[in-house]
């Protein structure tokens, strides 16, 4: 509807898909900067077979390693101008008092949303997180898109007109301030890793360990994990008390509902009690010492 701070010689339709490219376009270099600190952790032999990943790996780490700094700096040079026109397509200009406000919400929170906040999260989570949760998942899968080499060589290709070359100068200052090394220096390779040749020590005996290049690949592996991730099931004595709760409460609140509400009440303790019935044979069933409650009146 034109209300956004869109130039006005961009028309709604091309300004919804000026958005939508763009911030693609981030969410690539956002999911490319996951993905490469990631591989950069691998032994070279595990970064994959497809030729797009190995020409990808191969230019990302060229000249020393240098070009994954340089694609840092030309990453957030690109990011940077490209949020400056997304931002005018996700920045709501409503006249607050004179045009309608969106979902219909109060004056004051207008003139909030107005700031640019709904754009910040539309763009937090369409083109950052989303696509650095599939990258974390699978960098080497994503590391084999050609569109991913093709980025690379761009941002490499901003970062060589030296427009932010003052960070380099920055960052040498800051390492020689903070005395900072390489990971290699502490932890060795991904090789030594892997082989174990390097221990990462630790300053408490006895909690020494060895840090390893570990990917899953087996789906067992990925099943159990997700498994540990899974809440611990209730004892027979926590969903009993749960439920005698339950009823509890909805007498309490059935005292005091209309006479019309009254059976809704008494519908759902009737499923409560049914419950609690069968959670007393199943229990009986697995022959559990503890006695299962039968005065559903106490409750």
């Amino acid at each position: 509807n034109g209300q956004t701070t869109m130039w006005d010689a961009v028309p709604g339709w091309a300004a919804v898909i000026i958005f939508f490219v763009l911030i693609s376009i981030v969410g690539l270099l956002e999911a490319m900067q996951i993905a490469f600190f990631a591989v950069a952790k691998f032994k070279k032999e595990d970064r994959g077979d497809h030729p797009i990943a190995k020409r990808t790996c191969e230019l990302l780490f060229k000249n020393g390693g240098r070009n994954l700094p340089g694609f840092m700096v030309g990453r957030q040079v690109t990011v940077t101008l490209i949020f400056f026109v997304a931002a005018r397509a996700t920045t709501l200009n409503i006249k607050v008092g004179e045009d309608d406000n969106i979902f219909g919400v109060s004056d004051a929170l207008q003139e909030f949303f107005n700031l640019g906040f709904l754009g910040a999260i539309l763009t937090t989570i369409l083109g950052s997180i989303s696509w650095q949760l599939v990258a974390s998942a699978f960098p080497i899968a994503f590391l084999s898109n050609p569109f991913v080499y093709f980025m690379l060589n761009f941002v490499l290709l901003i970062e060589a007109t030296g427009i932010c070359a003052a960070s380099w100068f920055f960052g040498t200052i800051h390492k020689k301030i903070a005395g900072f090394q390489l990971d290699e220096v502490y932890v060795g390779t991904a090789e030594e890793r892997a082989a174990g040749g390097k221990p990462d020590t630790s300053m408490h005996p006895g909690r020494d360990f060895s840090m390893g290049t570990n990917v899953l690949v087996a789906p067992s592996d990925w099943e159990n994990a997700i498994k540990n991730l899974e809440p611990v099931p209730e004892t027979f004595s926590q969903q009993r008390e749960r439920i005698l709760s339950n009823i509890k409460s909805m007498k309490e609140m059935m005292a005091d509902a209309p006479e019309e509400e009254k059976s809704t009440f008494a519908a759902g303790i009737e499923a409560e009690v049914k419950f609690l019935q069968k959670l007393n044979e199943e229990e009986a069933a697995e022959g559990d010492a503890s006695a299962p409650v039968k005065d559903i009146e106490a409750a």
